[in-house]
């Protein structure tokens, strides 16, 4: 099984969206696959506790169950530049939850074999 990386650009604005890459996340997490879930733009706020609790999406597993399952399984990275726009360091995130840049993600998706998603 390929690696997967998906990086979710929507935040609570554009729930459908946001909503899909989680739930891709968290089912390829469930399926076995090595997942890295990135958070960039306005989807850095769900790296934050509450933030992803006070999101609602009618018929859809809250988003967070879905974080807690990538977490479970996976990783999960908010880009730097987005959290430091955002004011946001690493200790301001749910636990698990790190942050990355550019280099890094770039880094994953070149590697072989690996599968790149955006949402």
């Amino acid at each position: 099984m390929r690696d997967l990386v998906i990086k979710c650009t929507a935040g609570a604005d554009e729930a459908e969206r946001a909503n899909q890459a989680f739930t891709v996340a968290a089912s390829a997490v469930a399926a076995g696959a090595n997942v890295s879930l990135w958070l960039t733009g306005e989807a850095a706020w769900f790296g934050v506790p509450g933030r992803a609790e006070d999101f609602t999406l009618d018929l859809a597993t809250p988003l967070a169950e879905l974080r807690d399952l990538v977490l479970s399984g996976g990783t999960l990275t908010v880009c730097s530049q987005c959290a430091q726009r955002r004011g946001l360091v690493e200790g301001d995130l749910v636990p698990g939850a790190h942050i990355a840049g550019a280099a890094v993600f770039a880094e994953l998706v070149l590697g072989d074999g690996v599968q790149a998603l955006v949402y």
